[in-house]
């Protein structure tokens, strides 16, 4: 089955979409003013040091210094080229680092939320067929390439193309599996160019500055999403599919065929239903076509989903439709977390099976599902609360948190106080003013829906106080307020 791509460029954003079956499976977004930092080398300047954690602050010139634990820290390990099989200690970090020294670092995580960047000292220098390893000097092999004969045929090929005193190993990506010597060669010779210049930059360039810039999102889509399934590459905007054609020329010749220009008048997101997907995406109920439906919450520390079985009532029995429903629901789930870009902990509370059999059989589909995605995941089994734990790598931030804020109204509550709550509120506190001061009048500033609870249902109450105080109260609409927002003026 084929998969295609489309890429949208505006001046201000570059959005992707994969098509896959019919269905939008994922999206991603880069913003002109906050592209992502991931892959980006910079020479940073340590701020402080913590040995109680283990971990240093570093200044790479962003808003807030990033974070760089010990075990990110290539010469703390103490066999870089066979791991630590016997646990041997990490080298203290305060014997590695100190406050005011250079350090070249790589993000690993973009800063998200609160947080700020992850760091890495371990630099990688991904190309299209090859990631580049400058401290290391092991070949690995993807983990996706699974034919030993193929994987020992890779190794050889690299090892042939290396120079006798070269510095440095290569991680082989999924993408080399048909690659040509000449395909591998070109590869190398473009790492290793990327290399000697971010190498003399560090030397040249004074402290918090950016030595390599990862791709842009358009120019990544080429190097890492295009693979034998991609039937072809929609780009809406002259200007970039003439740039993306040049950048195929020069390094992913093979994917030159599958570049078109659309020239649509109607938007290229609109004629797929991309735009319509997104609007979906950021809702909390995803539905089913059996009549089921996902509940999708979303919180700092982790992402529920919730199943159920909603209007569906096919099958033979209740067991056969829940088997049904968890099935259907599996695919579903594994479509959201690539869509919603969502990771961290996901916990998923599918509907309770008692057959082992139908319960083997989700976490079968589910698996299934999810080999697809590109992103590190692991799925645990059930527990005895009949919940799954899914862990999926986080490196850039989620398609809500791009595209949305918090909700000024409840702050990300979810939910606002009622006009009455508020009402009783302000009759507090109009109770606690009258007690400290002695104005002529007391005006209550509100929304009109909290006047109008006070003109309608609290009327009695709001006269009554009124007596009790002896002090006239006036009201007044203020449409810029929301439900929970008011002020009491001392006239």
């Amino acid at each position: 089955m084929s998969e295609s791509l489309l890429i949208n460029v505006t001046p201000q954003e570059t959005r992707v979409a994969l098509i896959f079956q019919g269905a939008v499976q994922e999206l991603h977004i880069e913003r002109t003013l906050s592209r992502g930092l991931v892959g980006n080398i910079y020479l940073g300047k340590v701020v402080r040091v913590l040995p109680g954690m283990q971990s240093a602050f570093i200044d790479i010139g962003l808003e807030r210094a990033a974070f760089l634990h010990v075990a990110d820290i290539w010469d703390a390990r103490p066999q870089n080229n066979e791991g630590n099989p016997n646990n041997v200690p990490l080298t203290p970090i305060e014997k590695l680092l100190y406050d005011g020294q250079s350090v070249t670092v790589q993000v690993v995580k973009d800063p998200i939320g609160t947080k700020g960047a992850r760091l890495s000292t371990q630099i990688s220098i991904a190309g299209r067929m090859l990631v580049f390893l400058p401290q290391d000097s092991h070949i690995g092999i993807s983990q996706r390439i699974e034919n030993e004969e193929e994987r020992e045929a890779l190794r050889t090929k690299v090892q042939g193309l290396m120079l006798e005193d070269e510095k440095g190993g290569f991680i082989v990506r999924t993408m080399a599996e048909d690659a040509s010597v000449d395909d591998l060669r070109a590869d190398i010779e473009y790492l290793r160019r990327t290399w000697s210049t971010i190498s003399k930059l560090a030397k040249t360039k004074p402290p918090c500055s950016l030595l390599h810039q990862d791709l842009n999102l358009a120019q990544r889509v080429l190097r890492d999403f295009v693979n034998e399934e991609t039937s072809s590459i929609q780009i809406d905007s002259r200007e970039n599919f003439l740039m993306l054609k040049e950048f195929c020329r020069t390094y992913t010749p093979s994917v030159l065929p599958k570049l078109q220009h659309y020239t649509g008048e109607r938007p290229l997101f609109d004629l797929y239903g991309v735009e319509e997907e997104i609007e979906r995406a950021l809702g909390r109920r995803v539905n089913l076509k059996s009549g089921g439906y996902l509940i999708v919450d979303q919180t700092e520390a982790m992402t529920t989903i919730d199943v159920n079985t909603g209007s569906f009532v096919a099958g033979r029995n209740f067991d056969d439709t829940i088997f049904k429903t968890n099935l259907e629901a599996a695919i579903a789930i594994a479509r959201q977390l690539r869509l919603r870009n969502l990771g961290g902990i996901i916990i998923l509370d599918l509907i309770d099976m008692e057959s082992q059999e139908h319960k083997d059989a989700v976490l079968a589909e589910l698996n299934k599902a999810l080999s697809r995605d590109r992103t590190k995941l692991s799925v645990s089994t059930f527990s005895a609360l009949g919940l799954v734990e899914v862990t999926r790598k986080r490196t850039r931030e989620s398609l809500a948190h791009v595209l949305c804020e918090p909700c000024p109204a409840c702050s990300g509550k979810g939910q606002v106080k009622t006009a009455r709550t508020i009402c009783y509120e302000i009759l507090r506190e109009l109770l606690r003013e009258a007690k400290q001061f002695n104005p002529r009048e007391f005006r209550i500033m509100a929304s009109q829906v909290v006047v109008d609870m006070f003109l309608e249902e609290e009327s009695q109450h709001l006269a009554m106080l009124g007596d009790f105080i002896g002090k006239p109260i006036s009201l007044q609409v203020e449409n810029v307020f929301h439900q929970e927002q008011y002020d009491i003026i001392l006239m």
